[in-house]
């Protein structure tokens, strides 16, 4: 999620933003910091899981837009791999994440 926030902001990411219909304004910001914060909020210790799990919902929301965003304008197949592997390293993190979560539990 770093990378694709970082990628948004560069002269390419708002091309690409472009050609998928989108307005080139503030929106290409706003979702890098939207991306931005959700990571800081995985990546600290003492945020809740409740903010943790609301992270992961946004960036579900985040990559299933980006699928059917690709998606409607027919899009080259090469277009849906940083998307695609963005999400199987999202239901990795998720899935380990949830395991963690309830091994914590258990031993309350």
């Amino acid at each position: 999620m770093c990378f694709t926030a970082y990628y948004e902001l560069l002269p390419q990411g708002a091309q690409a933003f472009a050609r998928l219909g989108f307005p080139n304004g503030a929106f290409r910001y706003e979702l890098s910091l939207a991306k931005l914060v959700g990571v800081a909020v995985l990546l600290v210790p003492m945020i809740p899981a409740r903010l943790k799990e609301w992270a992961y919902a946004g960036f579900a929301i985040n990559l299933i837009s980006a699928v059917i965003a690709h998606t409607s304008i027919t899009d080259r197949p090469l277009a849906f791999v940083p998307s695609s592997l963005t999400g199987v390293l999202w239901l990795a993190s998720y899935f380990f994440w949830r395991r963690l979560e309830t091994a914590r539990e258990n031993h309350r």
